[in-house]
C-alpha cells in the first residue's frame, strides 16, 4: 500500500500538472442523439481520436461515457474488448454499456437501439477504446509499418491514456481502474503494471490508479488457459469420467495446444469434437444455425467476424436468438452514414466497421507470454483487483483461473462461499490477501456481463464500494 508521504507527493503533483501541462487538443465530438435510439441520449457520451504514433500516423478511437451519477467523483474506468481485434463498441452495446440493440430481424431499414439498465456507467465513467490500429474505427496511415504485439499495445494505450488525460484534466482525481475480458483481460493487467511504473516513476499526467477489474482473462500460459477445459468439461457433463482419464494419463506434461505424443493427439482430437458441438463461450447457449447465409462463426467466438476488411457481410437468416446477431445488427448500423458523422468518425478511415478483425488477429503476436508476474507485482504493490468467471465458459475455464490465482500464492482472508442477489445464490468467491477478490457468476459465458447483466452489476457495485460480495 502507498504511504501517506507518497499520497501526498501524488495529489501535490496532480495539481501541478493540471495548472502547468500544455492543453493538446483532442479531436472529440459530444454527442447528443443517434438514429436508431429513440429521442435525446440519457446519458453524455463522447467520442474521438488520440494520436499514439505520429510516425505511422496512428489514432486510437474511443467512445467515454459519463457516469449517470456523480462523474466528477465517481471511479473512471478504461475498458479493453478482447481478440485482440474486437471493438470496443461491443462492450458498449453488448456488455457493459448503456445501448443494447434491439433483437428484430433485419429488413432492410436502420437497426434501433433502447436504453440498457445494468450498465456500469451507473456508478463508473467508462472509456470504450477500440485497440489495437485496425480494430475498430482505430486506424493508422501506414498500418504496413505497425508492429502489432502485446509491447506495442501496451505503449500505445498508455500514450493514449497519457494524452487523454492531458485534454480532460478535470478526471484526474478520480479514482482510475483498467478492465476487460478474455484478451482484454490479459492486456488490463499489462497496461496497468505500465501504469503502476509510470506513477512510480512520478512520469507525468500522474493518474490516481486504484486496481484493475477482469473477466475470464487470458493469461498466455496454455497451462492455465487451454489445458484446464478438459477437467472443466468432466465436470460440467460434457464428457466421461473415463475419458476425461484417458486424457489425463497420455497427455502428463503436454500443452494441449501443441501436443506431442500420439496418443495424446488423438484424444484431444476426440474432446475437440464434443467442444464443436457446443458453445465453448457458453454451454448453455444453444449452437447458432449453421447455412450459407447465416453470420460466420470462426473457432467458437461468438462475435461477427468475417474474413476479409472489404468484404460485404452476409444478411443472416439464423436464429434472432444467436448471440452473433446484435453485432451482425451493429455492423448494419454502422453502414448508414449519418451514424458515423454523428459519431465523428473521420471519413475514408474505416471502409466496413467489423465487431472484430479476425485477419488483425491472425497476425497479431503475442509475445508477452504470461501476465503472472504482472498480476502479482500490482497486488503486493497494494493496488485492488476482481478476477470474475463466468462458470459455464469452457474457453477460458473457471477452473484455470483458479489454478492461476492458487499460482500467485497469496493466503485465503475468507474462504468459498456463495455470494447471494435477493435471497438467490449469484455465483461463489473467495477473499484473498493482498485485495484480490475472486467471483463466479452462475450461469454466465465467457463474457458474463451479457449473459448475466444484473449479476455481475451486482459484483461490481459491491466491490468498487468496498463492501463484501
Amino acid at each position: 500500500m502507498m504511504s501517506p508521504s507518497f499520497n501526498i507527493k501524488f495529489f501535490c503533483l496532480v495539481f501541478f500538472y493540471v495548472s502547468r501541462w500544455p492543453c493538446l487538443h483532442t479531436a472529440a465530438t459530444i454527442v447528443n442523439e443517434l438514429p436508431g435510439f429513440p429521442g435525446l441520449l440519457p446519458f453524455r457520451l463522447e467520442t474521438g481520436y488520440v494520436m499514439v504514433d505520429k510516425r505511422t500516423g496512428t489514432e486510437l478511437f474511443y467512445y467515454f461515457v459519463e457516469s449517470e451519477s456523480d462523474p466528477g467523483k465517481d471511479p473512471l474506468l478504461l475498458w479493453l474488448t478482447g481478440g485482440p481485434g474486437c471493438s470496443s463498441f461491443y462492450g458498449l452495446y453488448e456488455e457493459i454499456g448503456p445501448m443494447r440493440f434491439n433483437r428484430i430481424r433485419y429488413n432492410g431499414t436502420l437497426p434501433t437501439l433502447n436504453y440498457h439498465p445494468y450498465t456500469w456507467t451507473k456508478i463508473f465513467n467508462i472509456i470504450f477504446l477500440d485497440w489495437p490500429a485496425g480494430t475498430g474505427f482505430s486506424f493508422s496511415e501506414h498500418f504496413e509499418y505497425q508492429m502489432l504485439d502485446d509491447y506495442q499495445s501496451i505503449n500505445q494505450i498508455h500514450t493514449f491514456l497519457k494524452q487523454w488525460f492531458v485534454d480532460h484534466p478535470n478526471f484526474l482525481l478520480n479514482p482510475f481502474y483498467v478492465g476487460g475480458d478474455s484478451y482484454g483481460g490479459k492486456m488490463a493487467a499489462l497496461v496497468s503494471h505500465k501504469i503502476a511504473q509510470g506513477i512510480e516513476a512520478f512520469d507525468p499526467p500522474l493518474i490516481n490508479f486504484k486496481g484493475y477489474l477482469i473477466g475470464n482473462p487470458r493469461t498466455g500460459i496454455d497451462e492455465f488457459d487451454i489445458n484446464p477445459r478438459v477437467a472443466h468439461a468432466y465436470e460440467l457433463g460434457i464428457i466421461s469420467h473415463e475419458f476425461k482419464e484417458l486424457i489425463d494419463r497420455h497427455c502428463v506434461g503436454e500443452d494441449y495446444m501443441l501436443p506431442r505424443t500420439a496418443l495424446c493427439t488423438a484424444h484431444l482430437k476426440i474432446f475437440q469434437k464434443f467442444l464443436d458441438e457446443i458453445v465453448i463461450d457458453n454451454i448453455l447457449i444453444p449452437k447458432c444455425i449453421q447455412d450459407n447465409s447465416t453470420l460466420e462463426q470462426n473457432e467458437g467466438i461468438l462475435r461477427s467476424l468475417y474474413e476479409e476488411d472489404d468484404e460485404e457481410p452476409p444478411i443472416s437468416k439464423s436464429d434472432l436468438n444467436c448471440p452473433d446477431y446484435t453485432s451482425y445488427l451493429a455492423s448494419r448500423w454502422f453502414d448508414y452514414y449519418p451514424i458515423r458523422e454523428a459519431l465523428g468518425v473521420k471519413k475514408g478511415s474505416v471502409k466496413i466497421w467489423l465487431a472484430c478483425n479476425l485477419q488483425l488477429k491472425k497476425i497479431y503476436i503475442e509475445n508477452i507470454h504470461s501476465s503472472l508476474d504482472h498480476h502479482h507485482s500490482l497486488l503486493t504493490r497494494g493496488y485492488r483487483a476482481l478476477v470474475y468467471s463466468g462458470d459455464h465458459d469452457l474457453r477460458f475455464p473457471t477452473k484455470g483461473t483458479l489454478n492461476w490465482i492458487d499460482y500467485l500464492n497469496f493466503s485465503v482472508i475468507e474462504p468459498w462461499r456463495s455470494w447471494k442477489l435477493n435471497g438467490q445464490v449469484g455465483g461463489y468467491t473467495i477473499l484473498y490477501s493482498n485485495n484480490l477478490t475472486f467471483a463466479t457468476v452462475m450461469g454466465g459465458g465467457h463474457e458474463a456481463p451479457r449473459d448475466k447483466p444484473r449479476e455481475c452489476w451486482t459484483i461490481l457495485k459491491r466491490w468498487i464500494s468496498y463492501e463484501s460480495l
